[in-house]
């Protein structure tokens, strides 16, 4: 094994890219362009010199991140979210993720009739179609939900090339909604919900006690093990679910607000996460499927840009926060955890509850809508 596919040097260049991001946000325009966003920069070109292994060939490091690291930082950063949040920002976020969702449908059909995919994919087109619209409304659960069901997985080049294409288009979309509301309030400025102007801001720079991080880290790990516990009883109620809501009650309680460090803790395993999706932006994976990757590129760019179209359009006018906009959007391209890593980067906390369930409710119906597609385009 060369010392690129080791997972201690891998873990060691993940690290540093974190730093790395970090350390350019001292700059004006590194500030601009926010932490997530260059993570996923200095990752995606780390894969692509091959430094690094794409996390689409595997490794253990890559596992742990999606499997434990991200949903452990997902609970550790709604430790520090008040309730409040739902009143205010719940609403306006659960109508823009439905907008969304119409916009991700429309899409999807817009770009059937427009590349007719069915000619380079053959009998299966219906069923990658239901895959993004999965994808698109929920996140991978979903699509592999479709994939599986189908035997899309079965077709070795056509499962690669659908994977290889979701990655290279949702990343940099991924990138665009972080930056878009930044942009957008300068030249259409909006009025931000009640629950931005409460003062409430994420902080930059905290203490860490050993106490503190070793009481965060045990909250989190027993919350795992009863959300996994609960759904091996209750297979219909998802992980996230049970460990939003448990992180959802233990923030009430003044000892759990009194912990330093969530912030911390909880925004480097996202921005960890995030590394990682970056590495998922593999352009040299395309030259292995062919053709194929033409037909896919065309009609997944253009259902992404017709579903950004919709939610930001009809967003612009019924003059909602353009931050609402991009978190929904966020919770249906990318799920719960890039939904709440837009509500960190865009410094809305009140955002980041509501992001994480209206992420859940995709994951939620984007199975069921994705075989509705599907069924109807095969």
């Amino acid at each position: 094994m060369s010392f690129q596919q080791d997972p201690i040097f891998i873990a060691a260049v993940l690290c540093l890219s974190v730093f790395f991001a970090i350390w350019l946000t001292r700059f004006p325009w590194g500030r601009t362009v926010g932490t997530p966003i260059l993570v996923i920069v200095i990752c995606a070109v780390f894969a692509n010199m091959g430094l690094i292994p794409s996390a689409m060939e595997g490794s253990p490091i890559y596992d742990g991140v999606f499997q434990y690291v991200a949903p452990l930082g997902i609970f550790i950063a709604l430790l520090e979210v008040d309730l409040k949040s739902l009143k205010n920002a719940g609403i306006p976020l659960l109508l823009m993720f439905a907008i969304g969702t119409v916009g991700t449908v429309v899409g999807v059909m817009v770009s059937w009739f427009l590349v007719q995919p069915e000619a380079a994919i053959g009998d299966l087109a219906g069923a990658v179609a239901g895959m993004y619209t999965g994808t698109y409304i929920g996140g991978s659960i979903n699509f592999n939900a479709v994939a599986l069901s189908y035997g899309v997985n079965e077709q070795g080049p056509l499962f690669a090339a659908t994977t290889v294409v979701d990655n290279l288009i949702g990343t940099p979309w991924i990138i665009a909604t972080l930056i878009l509301p930044k942009y957008l309030q300068k030249l259409f400025p909006r009025k931000k919900l009640k629950s931005a102007k409460s003062g409430e801001k994420i902080p930059q720079i905290e203490v860490v006690s050993m106490s503190s991080l070793a009481s965060i880290l045990a909250l989190g790990f027993m919350a795992m093990i009863i959300s996994k516990t609960i759904q091996s009883y209750f297979p219909a109620i998802p992980e996230i679910i049970t460990l939003t809501t448990i992180a959802l009650i233990l923030a009430q309680f003044p000892s759990v607000q009194q912990l330093q460090g969530k912030h911390t803790l909880g925004f480097f395993m996202i921005i960890l996460f995030l590394a990682v999706i970056g590495t998922l932006c593999d352009v040299g994976a395309l030259s292995g499927v062919g053709d194929l990757a033409g037909t896919l590129v065309l009609f997944v760019g253009l259902l992404v840009l017709i579903h950004g179209l919709f939610v930001f359009g009809i967003g612009s006018l019924l003059k909602m926060d353009w931050d609402v906009i991009a978190v929904a959007s966020q919770a249906n391209v990318g799920g719960n955890t890039t939904a709440i890593a837009a509500a960190e980067s865009l410094n809305r906390p009140d955002l980041l509850i509501p992001g994480v369930l209206v992420g859940s409710l995709g994951n939620a119906l984007g199975t069921y809508i994705g075989f509705l597609v599907a069924g109807g385009l095969s």
